[in-house]
């Protein structure tokens, strides 16, 4: 097992830079995800580290040793792609042992592990079948066995899920949370899917344009997102960041004039306001019931805001709304920087 470095970590095509000096430091058995929009740099990142990318600037360190120069075979990690990347005239058994036949691994170390790989992620029974044969989630095992099998120092998964639908992308995730349990080996997981980053994660690491925005835990930039970017990303649905001159009954950050700050709430943290002064009113413009809860939309200052309310507390559109909030769930950013402020 190992932990592993990023330092100053610079990434640029021609003239153009994409990752913009990157510091991250990862504990032995930690389980960190990458996350943001496409574009953002997180797979560059990734395969940066996998060393299927030159890096223009700076060190990537595993277990202490620096691995700038050195070869992916000779970095010990592995890697699980989105596409699986499974070989097709191999068995599943094949698949999972070529690695080890080419380190020159002994026949019956390489049966065992495999065999332990298959116990653990289910799939023994299709031990002996071609991937043509498998379902895009037993695919998706496969290619996490043969990341198990070869007990690197680091995994890396580069958003292994995409692929599958919404139901098995859930199973999966499912299966991937089980099986860190079982295999405590330092990983780093790539996805563009917040959901994912929230259920897996040890720490969250958001990205926007090359550059880090927010590492913490996943209650951390839920909590307290560190910009109106964190904020509007992490959270479905995202945050409501409104002008917060549009809402005169909400508190301001100290020592600041509203004018230059808007106001962050989570939808599930506005509720009905049946007889106190609400913290913002006005008519609904849409109502989607969900069952167990209706997402309300309204506009305040040109602005839509979303309600998650109990369900048939507004049952249409044109209805009345009447909201407040508790004032310790209410954020406040800068509206020129977007950076957090405090109230």
């Amino acid at each position: 097992m190992a932990g592993l470095s990023l330092r100053n970590v610079k990434k640029s095509f021609g003239e153009v830079e994409v990752v913009h000096g990157v510091d991250l430091e990862i504990a032995d058995r930690e389980f960190v995800v990458f996350v943001g929009p496409s574009g953002c740099g997180k797979s560059t990142l990734l395969r940066m580290i996998a060393g299927l990318e030159d890096i223009t600037a700076g060190e990537i360190a595993i277990d202490g040793r620096v691995v700038n120069e050195l070869d992916p075979k000779d970095r010990d990690i592995a890697m699980v792609f989105q596409d699986y990347a499974l070989y097709p005239h191999m068995t599943v058994f094949e698949n999972m042992a070529f690695s080890l036949r080419y380190r020159g691994i002994d026949r019956q170390e390489i049966r065992r592990r495999v065999d332990e790989a298959a116990r653990i992620l289910d799939i023994e029974p299709y031990i002996a079948r071609m991937p043509r044969q498998l379902s895009g989630g037993q695919r998706q095992r496969v290619a996490m066995g043969r990341a198990i099998v070869r007990d690197p120092k680091v995994f890396l998964f580069d958003e292994p899920l995409s692929n599958l639908d919404a139901k098995l992308r859930v199973q999966m995730r499912t299966e991937i949370k089980r099986l860190r349990e079982r295999v405590a080996t330092t990983t780093i997981y790539v996805t563009h899917d917040q959901v994912e980053a929230m259920t897996l994660a040890d720490r969250i690491v958001i990205l926007n344009h090359g550059r880090i925005e927010q590492i913490g835990t996943p209650e951390d930039v839920y909590d307290r997102p560190a910009s109106t970017f964190v904020a509007g990303f992490i959270g479905a649905p995202p945050m409501n960041l409104v002008p917060a001159s549009a809402i005169p009954n909400a508190p301001t950050a100290a020592g600041r004039n509203s004018d230059e700050l808007l106001l962050g709430v989570r939808p599930e943290h506005l509720v009905w306001a049946a007889a106190s002064t609400p913290l913002v009113e006005g008519t609904a413009s849409v109502v989607e019931p969900l069952g167990s809860d209706t997402l309300v939309s309204l506009d305040v200052a040109g602005t839509a805001l979303v309600a998650r309310l109990p369900p048939r507390v507004v049952r249409r559109k044109g209805e009345a709304v009447r909201l407040t909030a508790d004032p310790a769930n209410l954020h406040f950013f800068d509206r020129s920087t977007g950076l957090r402020q405090t109230a």
